[in-house]
């Protein structure tokens, strides 16, 4: 009977340590669709139960590991929750191992901030009301300090992330170590040791605020330095059409002294008209068409990244042709996932097209009523095995290629209001994203 009732304490606290998790990965995440997400929160619960049995059966088993068997459970935890994030968000696991450290950073934080309120014998339901009780209000807390977004901005960052994720894991162990060290603080240190270890979680969390800020100054850094280069292809582009304007200028009088030996031979007359009007709007008009719909791209980012791309396939090569006929001031969701999204598709579609005889590739934007919906286009010359086309990993490549369209899912699986397609027919691939208003 001892033994059960051991059992039944140590399930409940694990139990309401993964529930207060839960909470706190829903306010680091930013999470929107909380009932979503909330849907998905069984399969977790099987970890404490998991985590129960793994301490009671080394603790049977190897006596000696006393000492060690809560850092051995903690770390076991660990690594469910990531699994759990990783099934729940689709994330890459260094994004799902990061997001669980910081959940763990803040959950271990409030445990050991609330052993001030229960002692021995103070009811379990007691215990797991004022831990979720804390949890709950830390976590709306962290809502409205908008510290989700700044850790989102964190994950965000390409370079590295097992870096990021290892730094989180070094900031929970060592809260996990203030937490044991509360059982050898004589009651007249407790108040500063309190003190001490809320100064710390929240010099944890001021850390992860500075550097998602340093990113986010760098991301925006490289923005300004795309509206730089977005300014000189809007130069090169004048002078382009300042060239062909003095070209055809200097040559004026001696298209007029051909045109008037032929002024008898209407039909030749009309002949000359019509290619000389035809050259003119190739080389001319398709640059002045360019730029007018470049115009109605108002994002800075969205308009930076497909300048930066047609310059890139310019010099490749592949003939790009982009709509956007009426101003686009909106994409319904974070504008930097959208940004991914549309680098993905068009660098999945520059290098497909480089694999056919005429490369090409088209971009149609269009916003209209509230919904943006984009449309890319080339031609494709490999075959196409559609179950594994949004596999990662998976690519007509080669091995370790396709990570661009697994990525691509992944985001939009944090927006209920984009939807996706992909088609493919007489040998033109195009893939199609519609992103409607946030309700």
């Amino acid at each position: 009977m001892p033994l059960l009732s051991n059992l039944f304490i140590v399930f409940s606290d694990t139990l309401t340590g993964h529930l207060a998790l839960a909470v706190y990965l829903l306010a680091v995440t930013d999470e929107h669709a909380i009932r979503r997400r909330l849907k998905k929160l069984p399969p977790l619960l099987l970890s404490p139960l998991f985590a129960t049995l793994l301490s009671m059966v080394l603790l049977q088993s190897i006596p000696a590991v006393g000492m060690y068997l809560y850092y051995i459970a903690s770390f076991a935890i660990l690594v469910m929750c990531t699994l759990w994030v990783r099934w729940a968000w689709q994330w890459r696991f260094w994004q799902s191992f990061s997001a669980a450290c910081m959940a763990s950073v803040f959950q271990v934080a409030d445990a050991t901030l609330t052993i001030w309120a229960v002692d021995g014998d103070t009811p379990i339901i007691i215990t797991a009301g004022v831990h979720l009780g804390v949890s709950i209000a830390a976590a709306l807390l962290l809502y409205r300090l908008r510290f989700g977004m700044w850790f989102r901005l964190l994950l965000d960052s390409e370079s590295a992330p097992w870096r990021t994720a290892l730094l989180l894991f070094a900031l929970e162990a060592a809260m996990e170590v203030f937490l044991i060290l509360a059982s050898g603080i004589q009651p007249k240190y407790l108040p500063a040791y309190y003190l001490l270890a809320a100064v710390l979680v929240v010099l944890m969390a001021a850390l992860i605020v500075y550097l998602a800020q340093r990113f986010d100054d760098a991301r925006k850094m490289q923005a300004q330095q795309d509206v730089i280069a977005q300014q000189r292809l809007y130069e090169q582009d004048l002078e382009a059409i300042r060239r062909e304007v003095r070209s055809f200028r200097h040559d004026y009088k001696n298209l007029l002294a051909g045109l008037s030996q032929q002024a008898g031979e209407l039909e030749g007359l009309r002949r000359t008209l019509s290619q000389l009007d035809a050259g003119f709007d190739q080389r001319l008009g398709e640059k002045i068409r360019a730029s007018a719909q470049i115009g109605n791209l108002q994002i800075p980012e969205v308009r930076s990244l497909l300048l930066s791309k047609l310059t890139v396939m310019g010099e490749k090569g592949v003939a790009c042709r982009l709509e956007a006929l009426y101003p686009v001031t909106a994409v319904g969701m974070d504008v930097w996932d959208y940004v991914r999204c549309l680098g993905i598709l068009l660098d999945n579609a520059a290098e497909a097209a480089l694999d056919t005889e005429r490369p090409w590739v088209e971009i149609v934007l269009l916003a209209q009523d509230g919904r943006v919906s984009l449309r890319v286009s080339n031609p494709y010359a490999n075959s196409i095995e559609p179950g594994k086309l949004w596999d990662e990993g998976w690519s007509t490549k080669g091995p370790d290629r396709g990570v661009g369209l697994s990525g691509y899912q992944r985001i939009l699986g944090g927006y209920p209001n984009a939807a996706s397609c992909t088609s493919w027919e007489n040998g033109v691939f195009v893939q199609e994203l519609t992103v409607e208003d946030r309700l």
